[in-house]
């Protein structure tokens, strides 16, 4: 028996506000696109690159929370697994494919700052937003931010 690994982590930022679209079945699907930025140097010139990721989700929980903070611009980090539909549009002969990145249970979003600019353009760490205790944040962590050297 073969063993394969599909995994996909992104650190992006959202292109757009997330688009949630009702099935025929009654379900629901969440569709968002990251961008990734890299540059490099050619010729002793910095190039810039852009790369666009689709993600698509079908968790009814997942989409809820998609819908209140999946902003465009915000900073994310998106863990998923990837995949390639096929299809035929009516009227050509040929197929289509689209690999997306799909979010499926024990995957997850993150955002790493916080909504409507407030996380003064820097990112949190992730532990930060992900982990924190009940009752508010220990007191060794409470001023946190003004430790960050950026």
């Amino acid at each position: 028996m073969a063993f394969g690994l599909n995994r996909c982590e992104l650190i992006g930022r959202l292109g757009a506000d997330v688009t949630v679209n009702h099935l025929a079945s009654g379900g629901r699907v969440a569709n968002l696109s990251v961008a990734t930025d890299e540059s490099y140097l050619r010729n002793g010139e910095r190039v810039d690159r852009t790369e666009w990721h689709r993600l698509v989700t079908f968790q009814d929980g997942l989409i809820d929370m998609l819908e209140k903070n999946a902003r465009k611009g915000r900073l994310v980090y998106v863990e998923g697994k990837l995949q390639t539909r096929r299809w035929k549009k009516d009227g050509e002969d040929s197929d289509r494919f689209s690999t997306e990145i799909l979010i499926v249970p024990g995957c997850r979003v993150q955002f790493l700052e916080r909504p409507n600019g407030n996380g003064g353009g820097h990112a949190a760490p992730p532990a930060q937003e992900a982990a924190a205790p009940q009752g508010g944040a220990p007191e060794s962590m409470q001023d946190f931010d003004d430790d960050i050297p950026f």
